[in-house]
């Protein structure tokens, strides 16, 4: 299957650290490519990479077969690749529509327009409205995001990076701080996203990557210690002592 982001023999050093090293993956259409490993392994890292926001001291990375490894980070965005980050990057005192509306308005935007007003970008208003409603945040779409809970937070960050119109999917540990409810309203919302999308999802809950991984690649000191399927990553001595414990 053709590779819709492609990273290889990705590093990146700062003085003698090595925070990523030699690192090939591919991100497929349709499926959910988790990457794993403890704190400190690189996974954070990789993804500034990915994303365009850390430049690589070696190595390249190509979108739909093109060479997009010295693109800056806006220029990615609009090419197609969405991400999101451990922390919520949403804009609190404005609505979830409104959220929605500026995200999409970052992927088309109309500088040439000047005395339009931005709510009347039609186009806009039709992303953001498809994001909402992609993400099961239609009913919330004129609250605050301040008022929403920790976990409608998570998803409005995914629905702003939808309102983008991406191909691929960053995803930083969109879990994290979930309760057991919230979290598999999250994996459900990954699952649907699959179709139509590639997507790296980094991610320390290790039931929720087993539930939604189609491909899994375990890291550990910034270099993968193997990639495969669940089944084959969850058998790996390897992974397993670095990693998983005897347990899994």
């Amino acid at each position: 299957m053709t590779a819709v982001l492609q990273a290889h023999g990705l590093s990146r050093h700062f003085g003698a650290l090595k925070a990523i090293d030699n690192v090939s993956l591919a991100l497929a259409p349709d499926r959910i490519h988790a990457v794993i490993g403890t704190n400190g392994a690189g996974k954070s890292t990789l993804i500034h990479l990915l994303s365009g926001e850390l430049a690589p001291t070696s190595g390249w990375i190509s979108l739909h077969g093109r060479d997009i490894t010295n693109w800056s980070q806006p220029r990615r965005a609009q090419a197609g690749i969405g991400r999101s980050y451990q922390r919520n990057t949403i804009f609190l005192p404005l609505t979830v529509r409104e959220n929605c509306r500026l995200a999409a308005q970052a992927r088309a935007q109309r500088p040439w327009r000047i005395w339009e007003s931005a709510q009347a970008c039609k186009a806009s208003q039709e992303r953001a409205d498809d994001a909402m409603e992609r993400t099961g945040l239609s009913a919330l779409a004129d609250k605050p995001a301040a008022s929403l809970s920790h976990g409608q937070k998570r998803q409005l960050e995914v629905a702003m990076c939808l309102a983008t119109s991406p191909t691929v999917l960053l995803l930083d540990e969109p879990l994290a701080g979930m309760g057991a409810e919230e979290s598999e309203r999250m994996l459900e919302l990954l699952r649907r996203l699959r179709k139509g999308h590639a997507i790296l999802l980094v991610e320390h809950d290790m039931d929720a990557v087993f539930a939604v991984a189609d491909d899994i690649t375990v890291m550990v000191n910034g270099s993968p210690i193997a990639t495969g399927l669940p089944a084959e990553v969850r058998n790996n001595p390897d992974v397993q002592e670095a990693y998983l414990g005897a347990a899994h």
